[in-house]
């Protein structure tokens, strides 16, 4: 047939309207909506047709692309993601998940009006910041505390209010680049500090930071070199040699600890991470910390200290264009009200249970889950072997968690196109390819989703 033929065969728009699968579904879509696809379907046909990549069709085809658009259509571009590689805190992929009570707490407070700023006691306009600061101050020790919008924000603004036009002091080995090249020397220039580097790369001395001291030195700053480490001949300056040296020169210390750590994992075989609670009882005047990363909560960024501090970042005109919605507000509330007691927090937040959980439940769990797909999908090959997961969120470089996982192979389709089309279906599966194997790490899969990663395996060879 050809192309004359072709594109007279091509059914007209009006055409298509009345075909029984579409008349369904104008029964509850929009009448545009089903026209666009139609036409983006047909559309599809006659450029194809002109570029000779299609000789022949049926309007059974034209059909099927058309259902295909309008399922596409009416659906969202910002969609759940099975996470299968094995990372826990997966930037890219949303970073930490939120626990139930922080989930039910944002339902709560964004399907009905809420006390944001009103203070129900006194009738009156009240503060955003109270009802969360005493949880904050509660389980860190801190004296006071106040949330941004991310933690490079509560950066910011702590520098910014303490160290305007003045100078900031801090280790060249501690400026450190995080996630989409953000810097922390850019973030500290918008905060209008003067940045003083101090000492080389891998080695800082207390006395780098007391000859640089002066009558314009604003803050002695701490960065928590959370994302990477450097290893060998290396000399770094303690938080309490810090603190001391502030205190002689009466300059506030200021440390960063980035990953927001809250729970000290070294009690569960992990290497020390120094967690927010110690860092002010060695006398840190400021912290800050991400909500996000292992926190485990929505993110944000998290400021606490001395109370004299904090009072003055919550004056600070950029208050107002970093602070956070209620429901970021209502979903960190949730996150930290678990952190009362550590045993529940683990239970509870996603992120700590992922990362704690023993390594033998996630074999029985891969052996479950490899039953099911070796029972209902053909022509592929199923094994379960133990492997590694990462914490992720630059959290943690350096440590390798004991995990199962199930590796998949088949001689009629590679690995690179397995990966491409599960990443595509319907039900996007993000997986690991290895050594000419796709594995699925159980660490980072939820039982509930081992249904639709049978489902989408058997579409694979189809």
């Amino acid at each position: 047939m050809d192309k004359k033929d072709l594109l007279r065969k091509l059914p007209k728009i009006d055409e298509f309207l009345k075909e029984s699968v579409v008349v369904e579904d104008l029964k509850n879509t929009s009448r545009t909506l089903i026209t666009n696809s139609i036409r983006t379907s047909i559309d599809y046909y006659r450029k194809n047709i002109l570029n000779d990549s299609i000789k022949d069709f049926n309007k059974e085809d034209i059909l099927n692309l058309y259902k295909s658009i309008l399922i596409n259509s009416k659906g969202t571009n910002f969609k759940k993601v099975i996470n299968g590689t094995g990372v826990v805190i997966h930037t890219n992929l949303g970073r930490s998940i939120l626990s139930n009570e922080a989930i039910e707490n944002v339902t709560k407070v964004s399907e009905n009006y809420s006390n944001l700023e009103y203070d129900l006691k006194l009738g009156k306009r009240g503060s955003r910041y109270s009802h969360i600061e005493e949880l904050i101050t509660k389980i860190t020790g801190g004296e006071a505390a106040m949330v941004v919008n991310n933690n490079a924000a509560a950066v910011m603004l702590a520098l910014n209010t303490l160290c305007e036009d003045k100078e900031a002091i801090v280790s060249r080995g501690q400026l450190v680049e995080i996630g989409g090249s953000f810097r922390v020397p850019d973030v500290m220039k918008f905060s209008r500090a003067s940045l003083i580097e101090v000492g080389t790369t891998n080695r800082t001395h207390l006395y780098d930071y007391e000859n640089n001291i002066n009558e314009n030195t604003g803050v002695l700053l701490k960065v928590h070199t959370s994302n990477f480490k450097i290893m060998g001949f290396t000399e770094d300056v303690q938080l309490e040699e810090l603190v001391e040296l502030g205190e002689k020169h009466k300059i506030p210390v200021m440390e960063d600890i980035g990953s927001g750590t809250l729970v000290d994992f070294s009690k569960y075989g992990f290497t020390y991470e120094p967690t927010v609670q110690s860092s002010l009882r060695k006398g840190t005047d400021v912290v800050t910390f991400s909500g996000d990363k292992m926190l485990g909560g929505p993110q944000a960024g998290i400021i606490v200290g001395k109370k004299s501090y904090v009072d003055k970042m919550k004056k600070n005109q950029l208050t107002r264009a970093l602070r956070i919605d209620k429901m970021t507000l209502a979903a960190l509330e949730g996150t930290l009200k678990s952190y009362i007691e550590e045993e529940e927090a683990i239970k509870k937040i996603p992120t700590l249970n992922m990362i704690l959980t023993d390594k033998e439940i996630h074999k029985k769990r891969a052996q479950r889950l490899k039953r099911r797909l070796k029972n209902h999908v053909d022509d592929f090959t199923f094994k379960v072997e133990g492997d590694y997961s990462m914490v992720g969120g630059g959290s943690m470089p350096t440590e390798r968690i004991e995990t199962y996982v199930v590796k998949a192979f088949s001689d009629k389709i590679s690995p690179e196109k397995i990966e491409k089309k599960l990443r595509l279906s319907e039900n996007p599966i993000v997986v690991r390819v290895s050594n000419n194997e796709v594995i699925l790490d159980l660490r980072t899969l939820f039982d509930k989703d081992f249904d639709i990663i049978v489902k989408e395996f058997e579409k694979l060879l189809k």
